[in-house]
């Protein structure tokens, strides 16, 4: 390979030639080969946004050359648009705070940016430098965390436009199954009859109630802390920066940020990172419960539950021919204990910040947009593939309804509890209906059960065949 030499203040670092990185993202590579992973497009993308608006600000304040600015200008938003992925190149596991991720952003912006104004990438008199330029007015403590709320914003409306469209898609199966009665559950063991809409409603819902979480906790990740440089004093930005800053980052992104109110604040806590990731985890239990539930009214299908029909996208065995299983539910399942994880490594590395600075923020970071790409990821397949084309099993659960000795339960108004109990066991023990213990023991006339025994009438509520209710 053929090498360059680039400088730093700790001295020279031997470059490859053709690498738009410098001497600091070198040394990165080369002290921190730990995961062999890779940011994620949401930290480059933030990151240079923040170049970008930085460089224009620093212009208008008559801080920065228009010449280099057009030119830093021209580069970050050719790293916005994704054109030179391969060249950030930092393990995710890196120095704290993010400064070997700051550099490499700003060493590809500032070489190509040299490059955009004629200085061959080795010339030792390119005019644009990383961090008297590219970094004027920052540091990687502001700037950082100012990134990872950008980037989480950059993808929150993806993730809740997955999270409408599982909602609804649940919600259209509620239509579809209302008229279809079966036994409710408890415990796994026969409760007292459901309609199999309302439980796709209540699946709907608790979907919608975690979309509901995470906008309002993304909401206060639009809060940015950008000009408060090293502690949060602001040394080394102009008056105005902040809230250029502020109002540039909006027209470049559409985001709606606003100004954090204290900017020690924003650099001291990432409270609002693990506020927005525990919302994100707690979508990922009702996930884990909903992929459960599916994976039960799917068991079988001749040995199990078989309520539901699952679309059969794949093979299921490599040994058992015609066998097929619920692989988008279990998907599903793994996508949310990734999640999970995640969480409490985020939970962990923001309660590690200390006095002015978290330095755990890189971690935080990958954490954070992997577990916001899993679930658009996830939930979308399990949308489309599974949720669309799941088909109720109306025989198996009007079959399982009426094995059920629970029905029982409407008749406690009428006959008592423990009366209604002795017929439930005397029902089991001879394998016979609620039915026909009671008629056989005339405690009610055949009447009398067909209005109490309405199957449909106890999925609504209300006390079945007292007085003239029910």
């Amino acid at each position: 390979m053929e090498y360059r030499i680039e400088k730093d203040s700790l001295g020279q670092v031997k470059v490859p030639a053709n690498a738009l990185w410098g001497a600091q993202t070198q040394r990165a590579i080369e002290n921190f080969p730990i995961s062999g992973l890779k940011q994620y497009r949401a930290f480059v993308w933030s990151m240079a946004v923040i170049k970008r608006a930085a460089a224009e600000v620093n212009r208008d304040l008559g801080l920065l050359d228009a010449k280099l600015t057009d030119a830093i200008v021209q580069s970050a938003q050719e790293v916005i648009d994704n054109k030179w992925e391969a060249q950030f190149v930092v393990d995710p596991i890196q120095a704290g705070a993010g400064t070997s991720h700051n550099m490499n952003v700003n060493e590809v912006i500032a070489n190509r940016a040299n490059q955009i104004l004629g200085y061959p990438i080795d010339d030792a008199k390119k005019p644009v430098n990383p961090n008297d330029h590219v970094n004027m007015a920052q540091s990687t403590n502001d700037t950082i965390p100012t990134a990872i709320r950008l980037g989480c914003l950059w993808r929150l409306d993806g993730l809740l436009r997955a999270l409408d469209s599982l909602a609804d898609a649940l919600d259209d199966k509620a239509r579809v199954f209302d008229d279809i009665v079966k036994s409710g559950r408890t415990h796994l063991q026969d409760a007292v009859p459901v309609r199999m809409g309302q439980e796709f409603g209540a699946y709907a819902q608790a979907v919608r109630n975690d979309r509901e979480r995470i906008a309002t906790a993304g909401d206060r990740l639009r809060r940015l802390g950008i000009g408060g440089t090293a502690t949060g004093t602001g040394l080394n930005a102009h008056p105005e920066y902040h809230q250029r800053m502020i109002k540039r980052i909006n027209e470049l992104t559409n985001l709606n940020v606003r100004s954090s109110g204290n900017l020690f604040e924003s650099m001291q806590s990432l409270a609002d990172a693990a506020d927005f990731s525990a919302a994100m985890n707690t979508l990922a239990i009702t996930l884990t419960r909903i992929a459960n539930d599916f994976r039960l009214l799917a068991s079988g299908p001749t040995t199990g539950l078989a309520e539901i029909l699952l679309p059969a996208v794949q093979p299921g065995s490599s040994i058992m021919p015609g066998k097929v299983n619920p692989v988008l539910p279990e998907m599903l399942n793994m996508a949310c204990y990734q999640v999970m994880g995640n969480h409490q490594t985020i939970a962990l590395a923001a309660a590690a910040g200390q006095l002015e600075l978290n330095v755990m923020m890189p971690i935080i970071a990958y954490n954070l947009f992997q577990t916001m790409d899993i679930l658009i990821n996830a939930v979308n397949a399990f949308t489309t593939k599974c949720v669309v084309g799941i088909e109720a099993n109306r025989e198996r659960a009007e079959e399982w309804l009426a094995k059920s000795t629970v029905l029982v339960t409407a008749l406690n108004p009428v006959i008592g509890y423990l009366k209604a109990a002795e017929v439930s066991k005397e029902a089991m023990a001879r394998n016979v209906s609620i039915r026909q213990v009671v008629l056989e023991k005339g405690l009610l006339s055949e009447d009398q059960l067909d209005k109490i025994l309405d199957v449909r009438a106890m999925t609504e509520g209300g006390i079945k065949g007292v007085g003239g209710s029910g």
